[in-house]
């Protein structure tokens, strides 16, 4: 997708500014260039160059910037949520799989690393508007979104309170822009307004609705753990791969010299003109074979040599892996895991996962993630429950805690971790231990791993009986 199609709609622009509203186009902007880097988008001041002899080409792009975000957020992957016990925990799970939030978290995860924030909304398919302004029923749905189309109306101790959310989609061949504002009214409750523009920017009056809410915020943000240190960008994350961006470039080029060394590199045959028989024109006559050779016109081959000479070029492998050891290292560091978070070993590049795996030091910024990515997912789920009891009349427990569990698989060494286990079961003799080592080592369930367990004790005192008789 190009540029100008991420941009926030000029209708939407011109409806927020005529409401009071400002839009911050230094923050879209920031975000912007990091989504084509993200996005693998030529990048028209620097992949596209010239020659010495003004002849155009474009390097080529190793998409590093994607590596580095979804390396990102294989560290954030949600195992499971619970949102409390029975009922609510059941329903909450099944808007979540309706939505396909494994799938967009995953997603989402990426472009918080990449862009610095995402959000997510509640919204009522299919609902009843009833003449004194209500709704009954409906479908509950989360609406994913990304940076380009979220812009905080209202940040108090950097937390988004009031927010506005865009997007375009087709409805019958024509674009449609559709703009949701949650506010909070007089009363302290949230007020939900959608707007919908046609294809030229005009508003669809009769598609306005306002819809009027509760005081649990029906909107949730989730945004990099780290400090955005940018000026001008209240109420968005840091996309880390603004500071990223220089390193990327240095990684882009290190991998253009190491291509264009591999694309010179066939070896050339130089033969003596004297070898060879000419046409009418003047013009060496080569059989199949000397074809693949180059004539060399001249009184002498180069440095003097006999009439057949080699021409081998040289690939600097050495010199181009020490480039892509630092750029790798400038990389990492802009990251912010330090200076290993990719580098060559033994002529493997050593991943983030893998690093944090080996340095539990740099778990700290792990897990301040995690803890962003919690209160995410805990915002979504109490919107969800407080629609659930408000349109489809349901009693949950919003203050229930709700519960997430994350994916370490990528941070722990699973062998030595069932090794341990495995020595624990057998140095305590405690029979559950046994049955937890066996879930985890051959994937049985709870029950199949008692019931081996079950069996070897028994087998085991019936040899005790025998023994005593």
């Amino acid at each position: 997708m190009q540029q100008e199609e991420k941009d926030m709609e000029g209708c939407v622009k011109d409806f927020l500014q005529k409401k009071g509203y400002t839009v911050n186009d230094n923050a879209l902007s920031k975000i912007q260039v990091c989504d084509d880097w993200y996005s693998n988008r030529i990048i028209e001041d620097f992949h596209k160059r010239k020659t010495l002899n003004g002849i155009s080409y474009e390097l080529s792009r190793l998409n590093f910037g994607k590596r580095c975000c979804s390396d990102d957020a294989n560290l954030c992957e949600v195992l499971e949520i619970n949102a409390g016990d029975g009922e609510q925990a059941d329903y909450v799970a099944a808007v979540l799989d309706g939505s396909k939030f494994n799938t967009q978290y995953r997603k989402q995860l990426e472009k918080t690393s990449a862009d610095g924030t995402t959000a997510c909304y509640i919204r009522l398919d299919n609902a009843t508007f009833m003449d004194d302004g209500s709704v009954q029923g409906g479908e509950i749905k989360l609406n994913y979104v990304e940076a380009d189309a979220f812009l905080p109306l209202t940040v108090e101790d950097d937390i988004v309170i009031e927010a506005a959310f865009s997007g375009s989609a087709l409805s019958k061949g024509k674009k449609q822009t559709t703009l949701v504002l949650f506010t909070i009214g007089e009363d302290g409750n949230y007020i939900a307004e959608t707007h919908v523009f046609d294809d030229k920017g005009t508003e669809i009056t009769d598609r306005k609705t306002v819809v009027q809410l509760g005081d649990v915020k029906p909107f949730a943000v989730m945004r990099n753990a780290e400090v955005n240190n940018l000026d001008d960008m209240e109420g968005y994350g840091l996309p880390k791969l603004w500071d990223a961006i220089p390193a990327l470039k240095v990684v882009d080029l290190c991998y253009n010299v190491l291509f264009s060394d591999l694309d010179k590199s066939e070896k050339i045959i130089l033969i003596s003109e004297l070898l060879c028989e000419f046409d009418e024109n003047g013009k060496p006559k080569l059989t199949t074979e000397q074809k693949k050779l180059f004539v060399f016109t001249g009184e002498k081959l180069p440095e003097e040599k006999g009439m057949i000479q080699e021409y081998n070029p040289e690939i600097r492998v050495e010199q181009i892996t020490k480039a892509f050891e630092l750029a790798l290292s400038l990389l990492s560091m802009s990251f912010g895991y330090g200076t290993k978070k990719y580098s060559f070993e033994n002529g493997q590049i050593t991943t983030a996962t893998e690093y944090v795996g080996e340095r539990q030091d740099q778990m700290q910024e792990l897990n301040r993630q995690r803890q962003e990515a919690v209160r995410y997912i805990q915002d979504i789920c109490r919107a969800v429950m407080w629609f659930a009891n408000t349109f489809h009349g349901k009693s949950f427990n919003l203050e229930q805690e709700v519960l997430v569990d994350f994916d370490d698989s990528y941070i722990t060494d699973r062998e030595a971790e069932l090794e341990r286990k495995r020595n624990d079961a057998l140095s305590f003799d405690i029979p559950k231990l046994t049955v937890w080592y066996l879930m985890d080592a051959y994937s049985l369930t709870e029950e199949e791993a008692q019931k081996l367990v079950d069996e070897k004790l028994q087998i085991d005192d019936n040899l005790d009986g025998e023994d005593e008789d």
